[in-house]
């Protein structure tokens, strides 16, 4: 599974991006800030937008982590 390192939208109003600025802009919907304030990952369309407004890489916005997954059937 995947998790945020940071908090998007914190990170987001730092650098002045406000919610309406956002969406007037179409940078996001409400649908994309809605999965953000309860810490869902986005598609990648916009965790590249998000890439390209903090000049970062993926790694620094998301990181992997392991999920229990039961093991294959005859392990």
């Amino acid at each position: 599974m995947f998790k945020y390192k940071i908090d998007v939208i914190e990170e987001l109003k730092k650098r002045g991006y406000t919610t309406h600025f956002i969406r007037k802009n179409n940078i996001l919907g409400e649908s994309s800030m809605s999965k953000l304030r309860h810490g869902e990952v986005l598609g990648i369309i916009y965790l590249d937008k998000l890439c390209s407004i903090f000049d970062c890489q993926l790694s620094d916005i998301v990181e992997h982590v392991t999920d229990d997954i039961p093991p294959r059937p005859g392990d």
